[in-house]
């Protein structure tokens, strides 16, 4: 244990939980070897810090080490940012270049969000960790590179290869060593403990007293179930320490920086993780779109009744309403008080329940909510940066 707490002060890792410690202990056990890691967890718990732990505790450690994000570089140029180009090998390659498995040869390669990468490229990445063999883009000569790959996700790998977007020999192939990083919810003793942590940091960072939560704040911090993890817990730490004047804070003020006690977020954020079946942005959207149409299927519902009450009073028969559940448009017909046909309102039939329509809609307010800044609006919306750059340029939202 004196080992495990040498780690977490050097690494600042905070937090006594099992689960937390056993994760520490698996990389030290693995880090002397050369044997290729799969660090798996949600989005926000820290999977970033296992890699260095095990780069600083390996032979390697005076060797290179490289962290790339493979959900932020553009699909068209992962292989030359990985394994190097070929001058003119593509429009743009005005010179040689290096990629990350030559650069980093003798040392270790972080391949984060690495559910990302393109199946192409998923190919080459197998062979480089079967044979240490690799081919730059535009050349044929077959390169040799000894390099350690630790990778990590926060994506459900199986479902990945039953959906075919992940190759299943790669999985076994990273997943020599699996390490699950766990969720902040599932850390309860450790999330005072951060947020302290966080609040002293800050309080020295913008020099100013350090906040305090009192003793129903503390309840309700460690009760929330944390969607965005340790990275939401700092970032909400520093907004109370720049925003809030009084440096003592009450359950009353903490509850407007939760998401829950936000009224402008749609109800889906009002979930517990552990409900969230939801695990990419189109299902997201499709949970969306069927509660709207619902809405709109008991609003028609409503005006049949409306109708079916103005011909009773009025003496004369009720003909018929077609209520259509399966189609976002439809028709009510029938006799008014003037004997005149109804049709649907404007504000009914212009309503517009196109995926593509809504799903671009979504990624609009999320941007517009965060200044632009598509690392934010991707979080919020639960879908990769890359991801969302092709959103952007599919949608023409730039």
């Amino acid at each position: 244990m004196d080992e495990i707490q040498r780690i977490k002060q050097r690494f600042g890792i905070i937090g006594n939980t099992p689960s937390l410690v056993r994760a520490i202990d698996i990389a030290m056990q693995v880090a002397p070897t050369d044997l290729s890691v799969l660090i798996t967890g949600e989005s926000g718990v820290g999977k970033e810090v296992f890699p260095q732990i095990i780069h600083q505790n390996s032979v390697r450690k005076h060797g290179q080490y490289i962290a790339v994000n493979c959900g932020a570089i553009p699909e068209g140029t992962i292989d030359s940012e990985l394994f190097g180009h070929e001058k003119g090998s593509f429009t743009g390659a005005l010179d040689h270049r290096k990629g990350y498995f030559e650069v980093a040869d003798g040392g270790t390669i972080f391949l984060d969000e690495v559910a990302e990468l393109p199946m192409a490229t998923q190919v080459r990445l197998l062979r480089v960790l079967e044979t240490g063999e690799f081919i730059k883009v535009g050349s044929s000569k077959v390169l040799k590179t000894n390099v350690r790959v630790i990778a990590a996700t926060n994506v459900n790998v199986p479902e990945s290869i039953a959906r075919g977007k992940f190759r299943e020999d790669l999985y076994y192939r990273l997943n020599t060593v699996p390490i699950y990083v766990p969720p902040l919810r599932d850390r309860a003793d450790d999330i005072y403990l951060l947020f302290k942590k966080f609040a002293l940091d800050f309080a020295e960072k913008y020099r100013m007293p350090a906040i305090q939560l009192d003793d129903e704040a503390k309840d309700m911090l460690v009760a929330y179930h944390w969607p965005g993890n340790v990275r939401q817990l700092k970032n909400i730490a520093e907004q109370i320490s720049v925003i809030e004047h009084q440096r003592d804070i009450s359950a009353e003020v903490l509850q407007h920086y939760l998401p829950d006690h936000s009224p402008n977020l749609p109800a889906l954020y009002h979930q517990k993780a552990d409900d969230m079946s939801y695990a990419t942005e189109r299902e997201i959207l499709y949970k969306i779109l069927f509660d709207m149409r619902n809405d709109v299927n008991e609003l028609k519902k409503l005006i049949a009744e409306i109708r079916k009450e103005d011909d009773t009073e009025y003496g004369k028969p009720y003909n018929k309403v077609d209520v259509i559940t399966s189609s976002p448009s439809y028709e009510v017909t029938g006799s008014s008080k003037k004997g005149m046909e109804i049709e649907d309102t404007e504000e009914i039939s212009d309503e517009s329940l196109s995926l593509s329509d809504k799903e671009a809609e979504f990624i609009k307010k999320a941007l517009e909510k965060h200044d632009g800044r598509r690392r934010n609006a991707a979080l919020e919306l639960g879908i990769s940066e890359r991801t969302l750059y092709r959103k952007i340029k599919e949608y023409n939202l730039e």
